[in-house]
């Protein structure tokens, strides 16, 4: 019987799904060079939104600034250049 953590879930959703869809757009265009403010324009958002899902999920990965963040989520496959 293959039993699952009910929070952290199996193996495999550890390594990937980390990030929401929204999440995901927002480091989608943080690695191809948006700021804060452009990445808040282009998914109609506020400035103030965009930082918090920044936020969320440099806490979820746990690290410290967003190229940490980018870096962790390259290794873990959840972005690619």
């Amino acid at each position: 019987m293959n039993m699952h953590h009910p929070i952290l879930g199996s193996e495999e959703t550890m390594k990937k799904g980390i990030l929401t869809k929204r999440e995901r757009e927002v480091f989608e265009l943080l690695i191809n060079n948006y700021d804060t403010n452009e990445i808040a324009k282009a998914l109609k958002i506020s400035d103030k939104t965009v930082r918090n899902h920044i936020s969320n999920a440099m806490q979820k990965l746990g690290v410290k600034g967003r190229a940490g963040a980018v870096i962790e989520l390259l290794k873990l496959g959840e972005l690619s250049l």
